[in-house]
């Protein structure tokens, strides 16, 4: 799968792509992810990518013309393409719709707002959909792009080494633990549940299921 992040701000992103999971899927060629920046889009010397709101209120709006430009570069002739803005006030993003994006695109576009928000001619320009990742508002769109970018790329095959290894496909648990059996903290003895130092499999896998 392909990643088009707009955003005025792509070094951002450098610390967490490239590590562990998602470091490994783009050296395989299973995602790659691309950046294009707003900024290298304008027309004018000051590289301005926002303006003041009509209607009047605090801050700036983030411009028409250099997103457009940004991600019509992004999408060349590519026909089936996926276009998300994120926005606070989007569509609640979750892994049913992680999983939709993984498996009916294979070009996906994300336009990180800032400010006070993207101009909305853009959304009808482009059809883009409107995603939150929660019930807050953030300073900018890229924590949301990078969230949406690993929710989605763990949907891909051969992107975790073992389908198990899906969390969401797992109908279990969310306790595990690990060596020592016992750990002892300021007097206390926290124990490893002792079905799971049984040895019986059927009776470990109901625990997991909580059927027991």
């Amino acid at each position: 799968m392909n990643f088009h992040i707009i955003t005025i701000f792509p070094t951002s992103f450098d610390s967490y792509i490239k590590e562990s999971i998602l470091g490994r899927a783009q050296k395989s060629g299973k995602i790659k992810i691309k950046f294009y920046n707003p900024r290298d889009f304008t027309k004018d010397k000051h590289k301005k990518v926002d303006d003041k709101p009509y209607g009047g209120g605090p801050g700036m709006v983030m411009s028409v013309d250099p997103i457009l430009r940004a991600v019509k570069k992004a999408v060349g002739k590519k026909k089936k393409v996926k276009i998300i803005m994120t926005s606070a006030s989007g569509k609640q993003f979750d892994n049913q719709e992680a999983s939709s994006l993984a498996g009916n695109y294979k070009e996906v576009v994300i336009i990180c707002g800032r400010y006070e928000g993207i101009d909305f001619r853009i959304k009808k320009i482009l059809k883009a959909e409107e995603l939150s990742i929660g019930p807050f508002v953030l300073t900018g769109g890229e924590l949301p792009a990078m969230v949406m970018i690993d929710a989605i790329s763990r949907q891909i095959d051969g992107v975790l080494g073992k389908e198990e290894s899906i969390e969401e496909n797992r109908i279990s648990t969310s306790e595990v633990y690990t060596r020592p059996p016992v750990f002892k903290h300021q007097g206390k003895n926290y124990k490893v549940p002792e079905v799971l130092l049984s040895g019986d499999h059927k009776k470990i896998e109901e625990w997991k299921l909580g059927t027991k």
